[in-house]
């Protein structure tokens, strides 16, 4: 599913600490490498306190050694330099389509934290621009090396529609290629936390609301059972949980409570990602857990209160 990962580098060592998780993936996945520097018009002198690449020169001579060293250890590899360029998000994004790709890798700079990067102007216009899937990764610790990464349990969060159908094919393929477990997880709210027009009717109607949500247990374990019967046939071990609450406060406790080492999602292409990503559960357990997240994007549809 994912052969082809491109990695935007702005030169500073923290954009560069994805390094280690991207080229586990790509030995694992078997997949190419190409790294992209955007060199903007106006840029600044220094980025997350460092020296910035402004000049192709010195950005194609720094992407080179990133490439012998990727090369070194078994993954193709490529570097491109993109110039004066005015929108740096927009260029990641097509470039990222020009070459094909179907994963894109960006660190988040925990230095101004989740919220901070995915609210930013280049996040979350890759997000918005961009089809294929992106992997944030937190900004690896010091000394790290692509064999310290391991994923030994992906939580993958479902809302049992037919829409999940990307995220489970990804979360199969990043089980197989790191021999991890799936962790399938569904949220049903309570009468109390139920949101938009739904939770606003059932709650006039409390008896009947807790008999309905009742119900949707029934059936999320249904669905689930039969996910997972999916997941065998494809060699994958799972687990299966089903909570009641507050969705995004219960899927960032259990990714913590259960030693879970990513998560795969699903998220909306709309307008623009702060309008996606406005109360949304993919935002608010972002903002909670420091973990590898992989996005995938999925068709528009009808908001599901």
């Amino acid at each position: 599913m994912f052969t082809h990962l491109v990695v935007p580098l702005d030169g500073s060592q923290l954009a560069e600490s994805v390094l280690p998780a991207a080229t586990a993936f790509a030995k694992r996945l078997n997949a190419r490498v190409t790294l992209l520097h955007v060199i903007e018009r106006s840029a600044p002198v220094r980025v997350h306190g460092e020296r910035h690449l402004t000049q192709a020169a010195d950005a194609e001579t720094y992407l080179a050694e990133i490439v012998a060293r990727l090369t070194g250890v078994g993954i193709e590899s490529s570097a491109e330099v993109v110039q004066v360029i005015t929108d740096v998000a927009n260029t990641i994004a097509a470039r990222a389509n020009h070459h094909g790709a179907d994963l894109v890798v960006l660190c988040t700079h925990g230095g101004r934290g989740v919220r901070g990067f995915l609210y930013g102007r280049v996040a979350q216009q890759v997000l918005a621009h961009l089809a294929v899937p992106v992997l944030l990764l937190p900004p690896a610790k010091p000394d790290e090396s692509p064999d310290d990464f391991e994923i030994h349990r992906v939580l993958l969060p479902l809302e049992g529609t037919h829409q999940a159908d990307e995220t489970i094919a990804a979360a199969c393929t990043i089980a197989r290629a790191f021999s991890s477990e799936v962790l399938l997880m569904t949220v049903v709210p309570t009468v109390n936390t139920m949101s938009g027009s739904r939770g606003a009717a059932l709650r006039l109607m409390p008896h009947t609301a807790a008999a309905v949500l009742d119900d949707e247990v029934g059936r999320v374990r249904d669905y689930l059972a039969g996910v997972r019967a999916q997941l065998a046939e494809e060699g994958v071990r799972s687990e299966s949980i089903i909570e009641r609450g507050e969705p995004f406060k219960i899927l960032a406790d259990t990714s913590a409570r259960r030693d879970v080492d990513a998560i795969v999602m699903a998220t909306h292409g709309r307008a623009g990602v702060s309008v996606v990503w406005a109360g949304s559960i993919a935002a608010r357990i972002l903002e909670r857990t420091p973990l590898p997240i992989l996005l995938i994007r999925i068709a528009e549809r009808t908001e599901r209160v």
